[in-house]
C-alpha cells in the first residue's frame, strides 16, 4: 500500500493536498474561472509565497495568468500603485493577496463597477487557508440570506456583552452585504475569503455608547486586555484600556476625523474559522461580531476615507428593533426572534 503523504498529484504538478484543495476551491468554486479567462493575482513581498502557489495552480487550468507586486501598504484602505489600479481593470477576474486590505479601496470599487471579480484576502495565511475555505457553502448562504433579511427590516440595531458593550445606531434604509456567500461567479462580484459575514453600514451620525474589543483588530492583532471604545453622535470620541492611551488613536489622528467614523456592522458565519489575530479570519468567525471604523462608501455609506479599521467583538448580544437575533454568541432559532427584553 502507498504510503499517505499527504500530497495529491494532477498532471504534472504534485498538489499538498489541505493547501491547493483550498485554493483549487477558491478558483473553481469561489470565483469559478474558467480556461479562457484571465486572472491577476496582486501581492506584496510578505506573501509572495502564497502568490506564487496560487499562480502555480491557476496556470494549470487558465490560459492567461500574472503576477502583479505592489509595496507593502501602511494601512488597510490605502490604495494600490495607480499602475497596478489600471492594469486591474485589464483582466477577467483578480484575486488581492496583501498584507493590508485593498478591499474598501477606489481601485477595487472601479475593477468591480467594470464587471471584474474579485477575492480580496488581505493578511492571508497558509493555515487560515487550511482551515476555512473549505466550507458548508449552503449553509453559509441559508444562515446569510435569513441574517440579511432581519437586518433589512430593521431599523435600529443594539449590541451587548458581558465585557460592557452597550453600543445601538440606526440601520434604517441600509441593506445587508455579504449575500454572495463567498460565491463570486458573477460580472462585478467580490468579496473577502475567507467568506463568512453579513454587514451593514450603520447611518452616519447615529451610533452612541460604547464597545469593548475583546477579540482582534485590524492592523494590530490579537486583543490581550480589552479596549473601550466610546462613541457619541456617530464617531469615537476616546479609547482606553484603563492605562495607557492606545497606538489606534495615533493612527486615527493620522487620517482625520472621519477615520473615527463607524462605518460598519458585521456578524461572523464562518463555522470554521477561528479568532487568531489576523482579521480577515477572525471577523469570519462564528459567535463574533465586528465594528470598523473609517470607510464605508463603498457598501452603502457615505464616508470616503484611506482607511478602513475592523474591531472583532467576541460572543455578542446582537438585538434589531429589540428583537434578538443572537445571545452571547450564538443564533437564537429564526423562528423565535422576538425576545421582550434587552437584558444580557
Amino acid at each position: 500500500m502507498a504510503k499517505n503523504t499527504g500530497y495529491i498529484k494532477k498532471g504534472s504538478l504534485l498538489f499538498n493536498s489541505r493547501l491547493d484543495k483550498s485554493i483549487l476551491t477558491i478558483i473553481t468554486k469561489n470565483l469559478a474561472i474558467k480556461k479562457s479567462e484571465s486572472v491577476l493575482i496582486v501581492f506584496d513581498s510578505k506573501k509572495q509565497e502564497i502568490a506564487e502557489r496560487f499562480k502555480k495552480i491557476a496556470s494549470s487550468m487558465i490560459e492567461k495568468v500574472d503576477l502583479a507586486k505592489i509595496p507593502v501598504l501602511k494601512i488597510n484602505g490605502q490604495e494600490p500603485p495607480k499602475e497596478i489600479s489600471s492594469r486591474i481593470l485589464k483582466y477577467d477576474t483578480a484575486i488581492f493577496l496583501t498584507s493590508k486590505s485593498l478591499s474598501h479601496t477606489k481601485a477595487r470599487r472601479a475593477a468591480t463597477e467594470k464587471g471584474i471579480r474579485i477575492a480580496s484576502m488581505p493578511g492571508i495565511t497558509e493555515t487560515i487557508l487550511k482551515r476555512s475555505i473549505n466550507i458548508n457553502y449552503e449553509r453559509l448562504k441559508k444562515d446569510s440570506i435569513k441574517i440579511a433579511q432581519l437586518i433589512n427590516k430593521a431599523k435600529k440595531a443594539r449590541i451587548k456583552t458581558c465585557f460592557g458593550t452597550d453600543i445601538e445606531f440606526s440601520i434604517k434604509n441600509r441593506k445587508a452585504h455579504g449575500l454572495s456567500a463567498g460565491i463570486y461567479n458573477k460580472k462585478g462580484k467580490w468579496g473577502n475569503l475567507p467568506e463568512g459575514e453579513i454587514f451593514i453600514a450603520p447611518v452616519e451620525g447615529t451610533a452612541k455608547g460604547h464597545f469593548v474589543v475583546d477579540g482582534s483588530i485590524a492592523g494590530f492583532g490579537k486583543i490581550t486586555h480589552p479596549l473601550i471604545f466610546f462613541v457619541e453622535n456617530g464617531y469615537v470620541k476616546k479609547i482606553t484600556d484603563g492605562k495607557t492611551p492606545p497606538k489606534i488613536e495615533e493612527l486615527l489622528d493620522s487620517v482625520g476625523k472621519k477615520a473615527r467614523n463607524i462605518a460598519e456592522f458585521g456578524i461572523g458565519l464562518n463555522r470554521k474559522a477561528k479568532v487568531t489575530g489576523i482579521v480577515l479570519e477572525d471577523e469570519k468567525a462564528y459567535g463574533t461580531c465586528h465594528i470598523a471604523l473609517g470607510n464605508n462608501i463603498g457598501f452603502g455609506g457615505k464616508v470616503d476615507v484611506p482607511l478602513h479599521i475592523d474591531c472583532v467583538i467576541k460572543k455578542p448580544t446582537i438585538f434589531l428593533d429589540d428583537k434578538i437575533i443572537m445571545k452571547k454568541g450564538r443564533l437564537v432559532p429564526f423562528q423565535s426572534v422576538l425576545v421582550p427584553t434587552l437584558s444580557v
